[in-house]
């Protein structure tokens, strides 16, 4: 059996105060998957055979898994916690995943790794919004 990010949250051994432990756990959650997604998108770009039509792809897929890993890192830690830089990282990845679903759409018609890439980038934006609604 596997530990999950709730586990690991469940762990820590101070008070969490009122952080939707739910809602954390997605967030942290999507912001891997994304970053795991778009690093493959990048990778599976620069192996079409029309890599230079797909340059703003990586750049924007690369943008975002480095954002969202910085996510999942910063959420990840809760010694010392600043809501200002959570909510700022927050709306960063938010908006990273965004411009990479946006941009990863325009091509998902012709690259089934953009496609996959695009959706897994709305879910994360999804949850980055949703888990900043939830901040006090």
């Amino acid at each position: 059996m596997t530990m999950s990010v709730k586990d690991m949250l469940n762990t820590y051994p101070a008070d969490l105060g009122d952080v939707d432990k739910e809602a954390m756990a997605r967030c942290i959650e999507e912001c891997v998957a994304c970053a795991q997604a778009c690093t493959a998108c990048a990778d599976a770009c620069l192996s079409e055979g029309m890599v230079g039509d797909l340059t703003k792809c990586i750049r924007t897929d690369m943008d975002c898994a480095d954002v969202c890993n910085a996510t999942a890192a910063i959420l990840s830690r809760h010694t010392g916690y600043d809501a200002n830089v959570t909510r700022t990282i927050l709306q960063a990845c938010a908006t990273a995943c965004k411009a990479c679903a946006d941009e990863c759409e325009s091509h998902a018609d012709m690259h089934e790794h953009c496609r996959i890439c695009a959706e897994a980038c709305r879910r994360c934006e999804e949850a980055c919004n949703t888990l900043l609604a939830r901040l006090g």
